[in-house]
């Protein structure tokens, strides 16, 4: 059995590998040549945490695997990261484990890989501006990926510590091309971006209809069970598109508040999800229509994206001779 480390997942785990990879997982799932069952989860409430379980097999990249996740809000997020998890990858032919994982590397980048790769899909061919929202993990994923499926060539970053969005702006500054700027509010970020990337724990939105432009897209990947991302006005104007409708319109914890909430409020309907994103991969569905379209990307995170990421992982691993082999009998 394989076992791989975090620096050694990192390592072996390439961006743009990973974002191409993600279409065609995310179109065997749309088709239905994918087993991913809705995400279930043990809760752990004086902490406002949980484990979840997600499981899946992805025939076209011949795995089968689980992830095992917490979120843990509270953790400090750089000593302790908010998200932790280990993958465990089973033979699909005779189910015998073959490899142990860390996924925490593998849930930040897969996350803002399938970001990128809706802003691939829907966003505007020729846009420049990103507005990231949180200073996190995924803040950081979100940048590095959406630069690579973009010419972006000014990122505005904004979040609930000023510290946090400063020291954010001098890291991304080392290692992106475009100009990198820590601005005061979730507002201002907003203000003329062509693609937001929204990356929170949010109760209250942060973001909301009246400070977008025309013709952004929107991708959103905060989940709190207690609150949500993105305002009425924007869902029920946004073309909205999903991994996975099952998955997003699935209770808690599978399913995402941001499309719950209005659909419980009878603003919307399950009917207003336009797209999964194997669907516009496919073609059976269209994407943006127009310049000015606003487009949001809702995520809940699959094991789809998971089992792509980790054949990949496992593929170079194998390739470089890197990793330990352990004997579990």
């Amino acid at each position: 059995m394989l076992v791989l480390g975090r620096s050694q997942v990192e390592g072996l785990l390439d961006v743009d590998s990973l974002i191409d990879a993600l279409a065609p997982a995310m179109a065997d799932l749309s088709a239905g040549r994918a087993s991913v069952p809705d995400r279930i989860a043990a809760l752990v409430p004086e902490r406002d945490g949980f484990l979840a379980a997600m499981p899946g097999f992805l025939p076209s990249a011949g795995v089968l695997m689980t992830k095992l996740v917490s979120l843990f809000p509270h953790n400090d997020g750089a000593r302790l990261p908010t998200h932790q998890a280990l993958i465990v990858a089973f033979d699909p032919d005779t189910g015998e484990p073959t490899a142990l994982l860390d996924g925490t590397a593998i849930t930040a980048a897969r996350t803002g890989a399938c970001s990128a790769l809706s802003a691939r899909l829907l966003a505007r061919q020729d846009a420049t501006v990103l507005a990231v929202l949180g200073t996190g993990v995924q803040a950081r994923s979100h940048a590095r990926a959406i630069c690579r499926v973009r010419p972006i060539r000014h990122i505005r970053l904004a979040g609930r510590d000023p510290a946090k969005v400063a020291a954010l702006a001098e890291e991304l500054s080392a290692v992106l091309e475009g100009e990198v700027q820590a601005v005061s509010s979730y507002a201002e970020a907003l203000d003329g971006a062509d693609i937001a990337a929204a990356t929170t724990h949010a109760v209250e939105p942060v973001i909301r209809r009246s400070w977008l432009t025309p013709g952004v897209h929107i991708t959103s990947v905060g989940y709190n069970p207690a609150g949500r991302e993105i305002d009425d006005a924007t869902v029920t104007e946004a073309l909205v598109c999903v991994e996975s409708r099952q998955a997003a319109l699935a209770p808690l914890p599978a399913g995402s508040n941001d499309l719950l909430m209005p659909i419980r409020d009878a603003l919307i309907t399950a009917d207003h999800v336009h797209a999964e994103l194997g669907e516009l991969i496919a073609g059976s569905r269209p994407g943006r229509t127009t310049p000015d379209q606003i487009t949001l990307y809702k995520s809940v995170g699959v094991a789809a994206q998971d089992a792509a990421a980790t054949a990949l992982v496992i593929a170079s691993a194998r390739e470089q001779s890197i990793g330990e082999e352990i004997t579990l009998r």
